[in-house]
């Protein structure tokens, strides 16, 4: 099958962030399942030749374009854009995307008939779909592979009080309802990551089938540890230039660890991620607080740690760092957006993670698994096994073939 991947986002390497990571593992098992790939994507000045390189090893044709600036921070460009976003009703980070030499280029394939599916690996990547091809095109798969939905994002925001700018996010929030319930007739079929987007996605009412396929963990790059390391070491792993990463963060250091230092003075927390913030970067004047920024090996700190601590208040969509921290062994707590989409993460009787959304339910389930290593040891044997049977990328990308097929064969008998 031909197939054309659509990756505002340079998907390698993959431990970049979640868009890469998910994006370059779906186009792994697509590629070993022997589907022919194009793959086009947009570089910034970060992407080096070699990584070129190693990921065009993974697809049949790689066009690589630049990425666009990065927008002006001026105060009057800042205002033309919002206002731009106001009258086309488009999010301004995807109308940022939109480059015009990359959609001649997918106009002419499209038009060529070269290819027989085409998947925008994040919702970003629409801007480059017409809506016309649909009609035009009726055999054409065109799938939208949603990373999470932005409105719900922007509602769970404003819902928590970590909404940045809440003024602006009130004004565009029904502008976002508006927005993906639109872009979403311009697909013959969307995939999730979690029951809860594939509700939301449904509730706007598209006409493409919603499907959900989970996030996956490579099991090599994330061995199960030999030895529960015992202590009392917290870590959290994430990009801490997210905004939801530094909102978990800065909870962790701020309001978690001091209650846990009353009781468990010894208490060490690691903050794993690159590029952290400045108010991350702050966390690190408390004597046992550590920032790593980027490091050579995620796995190696979760196997250092004796608790994996998520406290996330927003950001949606399945959390790869949550299915990695399970599958090296580590245990995890962590709160409803940490364990969004983990079907059987506090399952009775093979629980994989203890959920707590306050501070005081994260400090209990914290001490109860410094104060019980059984429990320790079983949380990381039914989350190592829940990860193994369920949530691995040969899993997902299977399941991403399988509806690419079905749908094809589907048009092709209509």
């Amino acid at each position: 099958m031909n197939i054309l991947m659509l990756s505002a986002t340079f998907p390698y390497p993959p431990s970049r962030g979640g868009t890469q990571n998910r994006t370059f593992h779906l186009m792994q098992a697509l590629q070993r399942s022997g589907h022919s790939l194009t793959l086009v994507t947009q570089r910034d000045t970060s992407v080096t030749g070699d990584q070129i390189t190693a990921l065009g090893q993974w697809v049949e044709d790689l066009q690589v374009f630049p990425a666009p600036p990065v927008p002006s921070g001026q105060r009057s460009a800042k205002i033309r854009r919002f206002g731009q976003v106001l009258i086309q009703g488009t999010p301004s980070h995807v109308l940022h995307r939109y480059h015009p030499d990359l959609q001649r280029w997918v106009d002419a394939g499209v038009n060529q008939g070269r290819w027989q599916a085409i998947t925008c690996e994040h919702s970003v990547n629409e801007i480059h779909v017409r809506p016309q091809w649909r009609r035009q095109f009726p055999q054409l798969q065109i799938v939208l592979n949603v990373h999470s939905s932005l409105y719900r994002t922007c509602a769970n925001q404003l819902a928590t009080g970590t909404a940045e700018k809440p003024w602006r996010d009130r004004l565009l929030l029904p502008l976002l309802h508006r927005y993906e319930r639109q872009t979403c007739g311009k697909f013959s079929q969307i995939v999730v990551t979690t029951d809860e987007d594939q509700r939301q996605f449904q509730a706007f009412q598209s006409a493409a089938p919603v499907t959900v396929i989970a996030n996956g963990v490579d099991l090599e790059q994330f061995p199960y540890r030999a030895a529960d390391p015992g202590g009392q070491h917290l870590v959290f792993v994430g990009g801490l230039d997210y905004f939801v990463n530094i909102d978990a963060a800065c909870r962790l250091g701020r309001e978690v660890l001091p209650p846990l230092l009353e009781r468990y003075p010894h208490t060490t927390v690691t903050l794993v991620g690159s590029n952290p913030a400045e108010a991350v970067l702050a966390l690190a004047q408390h004597p046992q607080i550590t920032v790593t920024g980027r490091v050579p090996s995620v796995a190696e700190y979760l196997h250092r740690g004796t608790v994996f601590v998520a406290p996330l208040r927003t950001g949606f969509g399945m959390k790869i760092k949550t299915l990695e921290a399970m599958a090296a062994g580590i245990p995890v707590v962590a709160s409803d957006r940490g364990l969004e989409g983990i079907t059987g993460a506090d399952r009775p009787g093979a629980t994989a993670a203890l959920r707590a959304n306050t501070i005081a339910e994260t400090v209990a389930a914290i001490g109860q698994l410094f104060e019980d290593p059984p429990l320790r040891q079983t949380l990381s044997r039914h989350g190592r096994s829940l990860v193994e049977s369920e949530y691995t990328w040969a899993r997902a990308g299977e399941r991403y073939g399988q509806l690419l097929m079905g749908n094809l064969m589907d048009n092709l008998e209509s």
